[in-house]
């Protein structure tokens, strides 16, 4: 077999260079030279033909038959891979060291391998070691097989002769390819290594799991392009340490984006939590300051969070503003409003915020509720036990409104809320009020200021 010709491409220019150096010729950007498969017009079938036959169609010719799903028997992995999983995709999972990546694939694999023929392939970890971790979830001894195996080659004749239905990768950092001469774990390497099985699980209609590593950045190690060869990206939220953990869909092919699956990590496991927001509900013996619920919506679905405030006075020349789960450019945009529009200056003051439970909020619905919560504080003036709030504030010291905000009041009176404060134009129809329910509808920030 004749040996492939081997050639460095720039990422920051594109250019491609006969050997590597540390600085490219073109763009002159140093360290960005990394190796790449010269690939010729006849060459090996493995890197051709995975996407299916190359024939102009038209869009009536296109048959649009719903993709068949498979419940993978874990109800809050069904819900951020879009209702299960689907045969020929391939699906990406991140996150820290001992957040439970393994953990959860394992449990997958033994709750399908019932039904189904499953392959574990570890590059990290030895069959003893996957056995007792299976051993000590209570699965059994023969729930699906197992390989060790880091190259790529040999783990793809491995599983074209085993036949998997389902295949978990872990991890893709540990796996490399015999046509490159770089170290496990190059960029080079997870890129080309992917790549091929990618192509194995388009293939052959296989479901595979790729187990990726994160950086101190919390984003996958290795090119981004690997983000783009995949159909799903996972991502795991929360501390190893922590009880809780959250997996976020970040892309996903075949349902919604930013779907968020919640999991409580116990002996046995991780098991799904049906009702996640009883657990990011404080649920104060009595009223304190600084303190409000709002609605917030991951996905298709509503979620109730407690945002907590602090402010006390600054002994610093520039005042802190610190914020847990939500974005501090928003914050310090915020004070500036309620200084413009509500006559409030936080110049002398340091204001902390935090989301309860360690969920991240990412839309602007909780503007109404940082705000709120941090007046509470100030005056030390705790709001109503039994009140909630979403609402987007904008420069012009306007509320805006959120959409899906019927559903919003509905969450939050199953859980037992009986005041809302909402934007004017989320005011839903006196029918459509949930029962026993009080509305008080704002249309901009100075409203804010003389509720309780």
């Amino acid at each position: 077999m004749a040996k492939n010709k081997i050639e460095y491409q720039c990422t920051a220019c594109g250019s491609l260079h006969p050997k590597w150096s540390g600085q490219c010729a073109d763009c002159e950007a140093w360290n960005t030279l990394i190796e790449s498969i010269v690939v010729k017009e006849n060459a090996n079938p493995r890197f051709t033909g995975f996407a299916g036959k190359s024939t102009v169609q038209t869009m009536a010719d296109i048959s649009l038959n719903e993709e068949p799903r498979t419940a993978t028997g874990i109800g809050e992995l069904d819900r951020v891979l879009g209702g299960g999983l689907v045969y020929g995709s391939v699906v990406l999972i991140g996150g820290d060291p001992g957040i439970g990546k393994s953990t959860l694939l394992t449990q997958t694999l033994a709750a399908l391998g019932k039904h189904l023929k499953a392959l574990y392939v570890t590059g990290e970890e030895s069959l003893q070691q996957v056995t007792l971790r299976a051993r000590r979830l209570g699965m059994g001894d023969d729930p699906f097989s197992l390989l060790t195996e880091t190259c790529v080659e040999r783990i793809i004749k491995l599983a074209q002769q085993e036949k998997p239905q389902l295949m978990v990768v872990d991890s893709i950092q540990t796996v490399y390819t015999e046509a490159l001469q770089s170290a496990p774990g190059n960029v080079a390497q997870v890129r080309e290594s992917a790549a091929q099985l990618v192509r194995f699980a388009k293939q052959t209609n296989t479901a595979l799991f790729l187990v990726g590593h994160v950086t101190k950045e919390g984003t996958l190690a290795g090119p981004r392009v690997l983000e783009h060869m995949v159909d799903t990206v996972l991502y795991f939220e929360g501390d190893p340490g922590e009880r809780y953990r959250m997996i976020r869909a970040v892309k996903n092919r075949f349902g919604a984006v930013n779907e968020l699956g919640l999991f409580a990590m116990t002996e046995q496991g991780l098991k799904a939590v049906s009702n996640p927001s009883a657990i990011f509900l404080s649920r104060h013996d009595e009223p304190v300051p600084g303190t409000i619920v709002t609605v917030t919506r991951e996905g298709n679905r509503p979620l109730l969070v407690e945002v907590q405030a602090l402010v006390d006075e600054s002994h610093l020349g520039n005042p802190r503003r610190v914020t847990l789960g939500l974005d501090q450019n928003r914050l310090s945009m915020l004070l500036a409003v309620l200084h413009r529009h509500g006559g409030i200056a936080m110049y002398d003051q340091d204001v902390f915020i935090n989301i309860v439970g360690g969920v991240r909020v990412t839309e602007t619905a909780a503007d109404t509720a940082m705000l709120m919560a941090i007046l509470s504080s100030f005056r030390s003036k705790p709001l109503p036990k039994d009140m909630i709030t979403f609402g987007e504030i904008g420069l012009a010291g306007e509320i805006r409104p959120v959409p899906n905000g019927q559903e919003r009041l509905k969450e939050a009176a199953k859980h037992g809320f009986t005041h809302a404060v909402i934007p004017k134009d989320n005011m839903p129809k006196k029918s459509d009020i949930p029962e026993g329910m009080k509305i008080i509808p704002v249309h901009r920030v100075s409203e804010l200021l003389d509720i309780y």
